[in-house]
């Protein structure tokens, strides 16, 4: 059942007036998580109307977790505009593939790399100037966006990737070129879908999955956060992409008639 919000939510973004139906809540999207088996939250937000659809508000909006691999936009931004990452085809040491296969795939050895390279100093600076998450490094510097560290908000992930699409974040166009490209998954007549995938663990030991990103109909953009909690032997890889196909399609994405 949908039910209109008579309020605004409190930090959504941080860029939106306030309206009195510019929220509805899905409870039908529960009936996706119950068949996966799995609890969790999804948000998203219509750029063209300012509508939001969520389900598990005080999930979305209150609880923070891990970033996992999606830390890995925050830390291609960094590498780009300090130039410790060319381009998306760069090489690290090893055999780690280029940074855009290790972005598509998580390769989180790759990630880590990077941020070595680009240096904890440098890497808190600018978490803290974005105001990402709890902004917190204190574990080394390859390692504190997956171990429970750093914490981020499904609401905060949501504003960070719009502000990407739109080019408002503090980097130059070039940055938020690549990183961009970067993000695209899939294209074919009805939609580009691009997203950030990232999985990892919690202090109980419950696995931890993420998928933000955007989805383009018509040239028309609207952005999703899908946060995914399960036992630690999930296969996450398949339960969030279906989960994630499974709540657009009802939304009535992926035919190209939006």
């Amino acid at each position: 059942m949908k039910n209109n919000l008579i309020f605004c939510i409190i930090g959504i973004i941080g860029l939106y007036a306030c309206s009195p139906n510019n929220v509805t809540l899905d409870q039908k999207i529960e009936n996706q998580f119950s068949r996966a088996g799995v609890v969790g939250s999804f948000g998203l937000y219509d750029n063209g109307t300012g509508q939001f659809t969520i389900y598990n508000l005080s999930r979305y909006r209150d609880s923070a977790y891990l970033p996992a691999s999606t830390a890995d936009i925050i830390i291609a931004l960094v590498g780009t505009e300090t130039g410790r990452l060319s381009n998306e085809y760069m090489k690290m040491k090893g055999d780690t593939g280029t940074a855009n296969t290790a972005f598509v795939s998580s390769q989180i050895p790759y990630y880590q790399e990077l941020a070595r390279a680009i240096g904890k100093d440098t890497l808190k600076h600018w978490i803290d100037s974005l105001q990402y998450g709890n902004k917190s490094t204190n574990i080394s510097v390859d390692s504190f966006w997956l171990n429970n560290s750093l914490k981020i908000t499904a609401d905060e992930q949501l504003g960070l990737v719009k502000k990407l699409y739109f080019g408002q974040l503090p980097f130059q166009k070039r940055t938020h070129d690549i990183v961009k490209k970067m993000m695209l998954q899939e294209v074919n007549a009805n939609y580009k879908l691009s997203y950030k995938t990232g999985w990892g663990f919690l202090p109980n030991g419950k696995s931890l999955g993420w998928v933000v990103g955007w989805i383009e109909e018509n040239k028309h953009p609207y952005f999703f956060v899908l946060n995914v909690e399960g036992d630690k032997t999930l296969d996450m890889l398949t339960v969030r992409k279906n989960l994630l196909m499974n709540i657009l399609k009802e939304q009535g994405f992926l035919e190209g008639k939006r």
